[in-house]
């Protein structure tokens, strides 16, 4: 391979370039190269049969099929430049000529469409529909409750949810729509939940007419419902600690009294719930949480376990007692949920738990005496009604609270009733 250099070789070919020359002279530049190999291609394809110098000897050739960028003519660009516009043909009309993708070959581009002129108009956005206040609630024809007439009202307030709109807010329940309208936070349970407090009532009336375990049974599910509903009651809630922590108290009060038998029931009903009040103290001191919640947390679980412990009481009256008492509550309460006005309703169910006292007394011992009993299990059913009808509850509330309530709280009445006139 030969040393020389190779400074000679290339001479006139890398000028330095001048950025103000014409076109028409780089052109003719860059053609004289071009024109000066053309005609020294005679000389040298003579030579090579000859030889040929070392330097291209030993220099790699390539004789494959390359791009060439130099063998296309440029077109001018004057001859593109200023087009007249040319018409093209309507949406609909047929077409002449061979048609291609896009239309004929060399058919006119359509013209443009003039330029609209501006106006303050066309950049102002759209002006949006008002959104409906949150808490506004509509009738189904699109007029707000607070502009329809009272008959309006009455008629729309029988529905359990309101009607669906189509601004996209929730649809609200009974116990919203008065919070919202400042009504009363009283709201009774209805006919469903005291249908269920009927059938419950009157499950504990036969058990407690077969015997004691068979009473156990309905008493269990009440205490379950009754431990729940309170914590809902009081807006706690899932709250699985203090549920599970009261219905074990339930619980540990039946064994005890099953253990020591009816003559020690009220040693085995406070002495249960002593333990249990100590127990959540401890437990609640134990807590992380601020003082309020502890103390809000440990009033709602000491009225929870108590009430739950106290529905021990069926289990520790006379069998006769629990009878009548428990067929009065449900007649009382099913009295209470009749379309009545308040203080008629009261009235009714309180002398309709006195009759069922009556006609249930006449099958036991008890005789006319049920009355009596009859009507302080219905005075206790109506108070544990009310309980659960307060502070805008919820038909959860009403389905737990609202069914448990009222036999929990009569079970007192039934216990000492049923000693005192037994």
């Amino acid at each position: 391979m030969s040393n020389q250099p190779f400074e000679g070789r290339y001479e006139g070919t890398y000028e330095e370039h001048d950025p103000y020359r014409q076109p028409q002279q780089e052109s003719e530049d860059q053609q004289s190269p071009h024109q000066g190999q053309q005609q020294g291609q005679g000389p040298q394809a003579q030579q090579q049969g000859q030889g040929q110098p070392d330097w291209q000897q030993h220099t790699q050739q390539w004789e494959g099929r390359t791009w060439e960028t130099q063998t296309h003519s440029s077109v001018p660009a004057a001859d593109t430049a200023y087009l007249p516009p040319q018409a093209y043909p309507a949406y609909g009309e047929p077409q002449q000529g061979p048609q291609g993708y896009g239309g004929a070959v060399g058919d006119p581009l359509p013209s443009e469409a003039p330029a609209q002129p501006w106006t303050p108009a066309a950049e102002a956005p759209a002006q949006e529909p008002a959104a409906e206040p949150v808490g506004v609630r509509l009738r189904p024809d699109g007029i707000p409750l607070a502009d329809a007439t009272p008959a309006e009202i009455a008629a729309d307030a029988t529905s359990d949810y309101g009607p669906a709109t189509v601004t996209g807010n929730a649809r609200i329940t009974d116990a919203q729509r008065a919070r919202a309208e400042g009504r009363s936070p009283i709201i009774e349970p209805g006919m469903q939940p005291a249908a269920l407090t009927a059938v419950l009532a009157l499950l504990l009336s036969g058990a407690a007419a077969i015997g004691a375990y068979a009473l156990v049974v309905p008493l269990v599910l009440l205490q379950g419902v009754t431990a729940a509903g309170w914590f809902r009651l009081n807006g706690m809630w899932p709250a699985r600690q203090g549920i599970a922590l009261a219905f074990a108290g339930a619980l540990t009060a039946d064994v005890a009294l099953l253990a020591a038998g009816r003559e020690n029931a009220p040693a085995a009903i406070l002495g249960t719930l002593g333990v249990w009040v100590l127990l959540t103290l401890v437990l609640q001191l134990r807590s992380h949480a601020d003082p309020d919640t502890r103390m809000y947390g440990l009033m709602a679980t000491v009225a929870s376990a108590a009430l739950a412990i106290i529905a021990t009481g069926h289990l520790a009256a006379e069998p006769d007692a629990v009878t009548v008492g428990c067929a009065a509550v449900a007649v009382a309460i099913l009295a209470r949920a009749l379309p009545l006005p308040t203080p008629a309703s009261v009235v009714v169910a309180l002398l309709a738990a006195a009759g069922a006292g009556i006609a249930v007394g006449g099958m036991t011992d008890l005789g006319s005496q049920g009355a009596f009993l009859g009507l302080g299990a219905g005075v206790c059913a109506l108070i544990g009604h009310r309980a659960a009808s307060y502070d805008y509850p919820s038909r959860f509330v009403h389905f737990t609270a609202g069914v448990a309530l009222p036999l929990a709280a009569a079970a007192p009445a039934v216990y000492l009733l049923g000693r005192a006139l037994g």
